[in-house]
């Protein structure tokens, strides 16, 4: 769980948005300050079924926040405590493949290992 946050974490640095670990929750935050509270950009979840765990994750990049309005995201209903996007922060939405391709950088980096594309796959199963 902290490395899918750390993988969030540093692709959110190279957008110049500070963020950081919630103790009390998971997921990735931003601090508040004078204009915002406490902001979540980021849900982790775990899902433990017959021996088997799937993770996951919600990064909000260009995600429409208005529908927030009507759920109490991820449980925490405090009101020193919101939801936000790269959007929202960074004033315009960001291009999704980027993003992507950062975060799957990042991982790759955490987790050590090499993506290999699906074109790679194919040329590589078809010379076998």
């Amino acid at each position: 769980m902290r490395a899918l946050e750390e993988a969030v974490i540093l692709t959110l640095h190279s957008y110049e948005i500070p963020s950081t670990r919630e103790p009390a929750y998971t997921g990735v935050w931003l601090e508040g300050d004078a204009r915002n509270p406490k902001r979540k950009i980021c849900a982790i979840g775990v899902h433990l079924s017959r021996w088997v765990t799937m993770h996951g994750l919600a990064f909000n990049v260009n995600t429409d926040l208005s529908f927030f309005r009507h759920i109490v995201p991820c449980g925490i209903d405090d009101k020193d405590k919101d939801v936000t996007s790269m959007a929202a922060e960074l004033g315009q939405p960001q291009d999704i493949d980027k993003v992507k391709a950062e975060l799957k950088a990042q991982f790759a980096r955490l987790f050590d290992f090499e993506y290999i594309s699906d074109d790679e796959k194919r040329y590589s199963s078809a010379e076998s």
